[in-house]
């Protein structure tokens, strides 16, 4: 899948996700051992775009999985299509198996298992899904099969890529852990934010992309509700553009506070930290 860290580095580059070398050497680590990422860190430092780039630069189809309070097998892995069953059982005279291949509803997990070709499966924000769904995992995750009881086991015949997100919201289970390489990920230097700024919207200033990298690095040190993420950063650079502003000044970064922060009170707290005009 990779030949090294390096050439991690180089590919993810070339669909615009710039990486550093623990980002890199785990990305290529997971692809060699065959274990899955966990990616973990504050909401948007990256993770899901980290797995979107890797499907983007090695060619794999992304299935992903959101979790949410509430998640449950019928929405992660299979389900019955019972209505299709139903009208089986009314329609035939005859004792039918109504648990073969045409009921059966596949989910992103099960789709990723049973999947021929190349495939990144990303299992973003586990720690948004109740602890019971991580026992749904274990086996997945540590032999790459799902049991279904109608159907027997099913194994991989191509293991596919696997990366979870966490904001670490609630601590995940050991037994999760261990299935899975790890990498912590944070907020970019300004100066690594820049690139990526400039990456995403090259018609921008270098000097400009400086000083959104610079104020959003200021304003992420404030103690905000939600602090800017890079994908806000790089709708910051777009936004100036669409003003036609060569200046990040008070006024440009007072009129257009509400691209990065999106709570009344952090608009209030980074208005008086920095001394805007309100």
């Amino acid at each position: 899948m990779f030949d090294s860290p390096a050439d991690v580095s180089r590919r993810l580059a070339a669909v615009d996700y710039l990486s550093d070398d623990a980002i890199a050497t785990s990305v290529f680590l997971a692809a060699a051992l065959g274990k899955p990422l966990l990616a973990e860190g504050p909401a948007g430092v990256g993770k899901t775009q980290l797995a979107k780039a890797v499907a983007a630069a090695t060619g794999a189809e992304l299935i992903r999985l959101q979790c949410y309070e509430g998640l449950d097998e019928a929405r992660a892995l299979y389900e019955w299509n019972y209505k299709r069953q139903l009208l089986r059982i009314q329609a035939s005279s005859t004792d039918d198996d109504i648990f073969g291949e045409e009921f059966l509803l596949e989910r992103p997990l099960l789709k990723a298992i049973r999947s021929t070709g190349p495939a990144v499966l990303l299992i973003d924000e586990m720690d948004k899904a109740d602890v019971e769904v991580e026992g749904l995992l274990l086996e997945l995750l540590s032999d790459f099969q799902v049991t279904i009881p109608e159907l027997g086991t099913i194994t991989a015949t191509r293991r596919p890529y696997v990366v979870l997100t966490s904001n670490a919201t609630r601590e995940l289970s050991e037994a999760l852990k261990r299935r899975c390489l790890y990498v912590h990920l944070e907020y970019p230097s300004p100066e690594r934010e820049k690139e990526i700024v400039l990456s995403q919207v090259p018609t921008l200033r270098a000097e400009l992309a400086e000083q959104l990298a610079r104020t959003v690095a200021t304003l992420r040190t404030l103690e905000l509700k939600k602090a800017p993420s890079i994908a806000e950063t790089v709708d910051w650079a777009h936004t100036l553009l669409a003003l036609g502003r060569d200046d990040l000044d008070e006024a440009t970064v007072a009129g257009t506070l509400g691209v990065v922060l999106k709570h009344a009170s952090d608009h209030a707290r980074a208005v008086k930290e920095l001394g805007l005009p309100s």
